[in-house]
C-alpha cells in the first residue's frame, strides 16, 4: 500500500486528512484522524510513595475519567520536556526521576496519534497544578497506594498500559 494523495479535511482543534491509498489496481480513501504528538506519565510520589493520577472530563466519552498526567507535545519540544511541563501544569510537581515506558499508536487503523509514555518520580509540589486556565483545564488530582492501583478499574489506554507496567515492576521487585 501507498499513500498517493493527501487533502486536509478539516483543519481546527485537530486535523483530518483524506488519503487516497493504492493498494494494487485499486484506490482507496481513507479518512485519518490527526491529533499530534501526546506525552503521559504515571507519577509515583516517593515520600508519600502513591501514585498521582488526574481526573478530568474528556470529550471522548463525554464523562470525567481518572487517567494519567498528559498532554500535547509543542512544536518541535523533546516528549521529555513535555511530560515535565505537563506534569507541572496538572499537578504541581517538578520531577525528581523520569523513564520511558513504552512509545504507543493507539489507534493506528484511523488515527496518526503517537504516545510517548513515560514513569515520573516526583517529590517536591511547587505549583498548583489543576490545569491552566487559559486551556479550559479542570484537573483534580487523585491519588492510589499501590494495591489501590493493581485494583482500581481504568478505560483509558495509556492508563492500562503504564498500570500494567507498574504492576509488572512491582511484581519483579
Amino acid at each position: 500500500m501507498q499513500i498517493i494523495e493527501r487533502k486536509i479535511a478539516f483543519d481546527g482543534h485537530y486535523k483530518l486528512s483524506v488519503l487516497q491509498v493504492q493498494d494494487g489496481p485499486d484506490v482507496l480513501r481513507r479518512e485519518r484522524f490527526e491529533p499530534g504528538t501526546a506525552v503521559a506519565a504515571l507519577v509515583y510520589h516517593t515520600g508519600t510513595r502513591q501514585y498521582i493520577l488526574t481526573r478530568q472530563y474528556r470529550i471522548g466519552p463525554e464523562d470525567e475519567i481518572v487517567e494519567l498526567a498528559a498532554g500535547m507535545v509543542d512544536g518541535d519540544e523533546e516528549p521529555e520536556a513535555a511530560i515535565r511541563r505537563e506534569i507541572h501544569e496538572e499537578l504541581g510537581y517538578d520531577v525528581d526521576r523520569l523513564e520511558r515506558i513504552t512509545r504507543m499508536l493507539p489507534s493506528p487503523g484511523t488515527s496518526s496519534e503517537v504516545i510517548t509514555v513515560f514513569y515520573a518520580e516526583v517529590s517536591h509540589q511547587s505549583g498548583q497544578g489543576g490545569g491552566l486556565a487559559e486551556e479550559n483545564e479542570k484537573i483534580e488530582a487523585v491519588s492510589f497506594t499501590a494495591e489501590e492501583l493493581g485494583q482500581a478499574r481504568f478505560e483509558d489506554a495509556k492508563t492500562l498500559v503504564a498500570v500494567q507496567w507498574a504492576r509488572l515492576r512491582e511484581a519483579a521487585n
